[in-house]
């Protein structure tokens, strides 16, 4: 597993060079506990090393700081209450957003179909039963049926008498009932 940038910034202020290949992290770990035992002695190179490092990169600094005040108990309850207080805000925003769109958001209503075309589904309905443009229950040439049926439609809707025979008459008759 790579080092990252903070561990090997961190390295470099206590005199490790983890950046050279082959450096393992037990081999730094080693190097660690045995710099942690004859720590006295480079407590002061630390010190300066570290003024040094905080000079030329603050934000490094204030995150290795922050890493390590919210390991400790206080950090804990800080982490704990941020975690709490940003799940009530997403409760809270979820619910506005909820509500706004429950208020704002007009209802869709579907278009009203008019009476002609309401007058051409049934005209299509009555061709389809008879045997005039196919076999019953099947159109073979629904162009043909359907020129003639808005034909009817047309007819019928402006006020034309049904038909006297065939299957106009039968589209004009049921049509009759959707103008009416």
């Amino acid at each position: 597993m790579a080092f990252s940038n903070l561990e090997k910034a961190m390295a470099l202020v206590i005199g490790l060079d983890l950046a050279r290949p082959g450096t393992s992290r037990q081999a730094a770990k080693a190097a660690i506990s045995i710099i942690g035992r004859s720590g006295m002695a480079l407590a002061p190179r630390a010190a300066t090393a570290t003024t040094g490092l905080v000079q030329a990169n603050p934000v490094t600094a204030g995150v290795g700081l922050g890493l390590g005040a919210l390991q400790t108990a206080p950090g804990q309850e800080l982490l704990d209450m941020a975690a709490q207080r940003g799940r009530s805000d997403r409760v809270r925003f979820e619910q506005a957003l909820t509500d706004l769109t429950m208020k704002t958001a007009p209802a869709i209503r579907r278009k009203k179909k008019s009476a002609f075309n309401k007058a051409v589904s049934v005209g299509m309905k009555v061709a389809k039963a008879s045997a005039s443009y196919g076999k019953k229950g099947s159109i073979n040439n629904a162009k043909k049926a359907f020129s003639a049926v808005t034909k009817e439609a047309s007819r019928i809707n402006k006020g034309a008498k049904v038909a006297p025979k065939g299957i106009r008459r039968k589209i004009g008759l049921a049509m009759k009932k959707v103008f009416k």
